[in-house]
């Protein structure tokens, strides 16, 4: 009879399932409360690999080097490529306000795939005590109407933190941004215990020193769950055909149907309704600016699918 439980970490081809509450065995876990474990061949020959948050079943066995094999996945109600995660409640997406400065480029094509993979994101600007009035008024301004929620937050002031806590309750959170960013700080500052290591930022070139090797679900109180992942320093789209791309941005989406031409880019035709609002302050330049650029990027992709 096989065992269920939740994969909360993978290194390496071996997979660390925590058992579900009343599936206890005679035969404990060797390291604390998750068993190590492979997946059966069968998983290959569906070209489906498990994930860290997937739901499986495991059976025990009896070598010494390994002490379960993954025999089923459940369902998946979404999975990620990068991270690669599965049956994700939603994303905290962490960036420095400063050191090192953040990227909306890549603030913005996270929140693509996000929107794309149906999972709702927390954006946070991490460091807020390097930051001003005025750089917190610019972000709000140009993410007010992207359909997520912003939080501002500093682990030397404390600011932001129980608010953070707060989001985490009862859900698996995908923790990701760029190294540097104060991620585990952040998360080690609201679970109230260091369960991640932290590292520095290089005075050299600017970025952290990569602290987190793997993917981990790790839980922070009970039912409350985050998977730190390495960080990132570049991200592509998911595939998608360039006139879907607006539906990514909530604030040019809304428009679309103020256009004269159907099928409109936003990008050169005339009488268009998104560039009518950019031009009246009502869709922020920098949103405009990613837009154009991803939609531009879609493009050369889908030539290039086509010849």
């Amino acid at each position: 009879m096989g065992i269920s439980g939740r994969i909360i970490k993978a290194v390496s081809g071996f997979y660390y399932v925590k058992p579900d509450r009343g599936q206890e065995t005679e035969v404990p876990p060797k390291d604390g409360n998750v068993y190590q474990c492979r997946a059966k061949g069968i998983f290959r020959k569906k070209k489906l690999s498990p994930l860290v948050g997937d739901r499986v079943v495991m059976e025990l066995t009896a070598t010494d080097d390994v002490e379960g094999n993954v025999t089923e996945i459940s369902d998946r109600k979404n999975s990620l490529i990068r991270p690669q995660v599965a049956n994700v409640d939603q994303a905290l997406l962490i960036f420095a306000m400063h050191t090192p400065e953040p990227a909306p480029d890549l603030i913005d094509r996270f929140l693509v795939l996000m929107k794309k993979s149906g999972i709702d994101v927390i954006l946070i600007f991490n460091k807020n005590d390097l930051g001003n009035d005025i750089e917190i008024e610019k972000y709000k301004s140009i993410y007010k109407d992207a359909g997520i929620r912003l939080i501002f937050t500093s682990t030397i002031d404390g600011s932001g933190v129980p608010e953070v806590r707060e989001i985490l309750k009862n859900s698996v959170t995908t923790v990701a941004g760029p190294s540097g960013a104060g991620k585990s700080s952040l998360i080690n500052a609201v679970s109230g215990r260091e369960i991640m290591v932290t590292g520095e930022v290089s005075r050299k070139i600017g970025r952290g020193k990569q602290t987190t090797r793997h993917v981990e679900l790790v839980e922070i109180e009970e039912d409350s769950y985050i998977i730190d992942t390495p960080g990132f320093s570049s991200l592509e789209l998911p595939e998608m055909e360039p006139l879907e791309l607006q539906d990514s941005f909530p604030e040019i989406g809304r428009y679309k149907n103020e256009c004269y031409f159907a099928g409109c880019s936003h990008i050169s035709e005339p009488d268009c309704g998104v560039r009518d609002r950019l031009a009246k302050g009502l869709i922020p330049k920098e949103r405009y600016d990613s837009y154009v650029l991803f939609y531009n990027d879609l493009v050369t992709l889908q030539n290039r699918r086509f010849r």
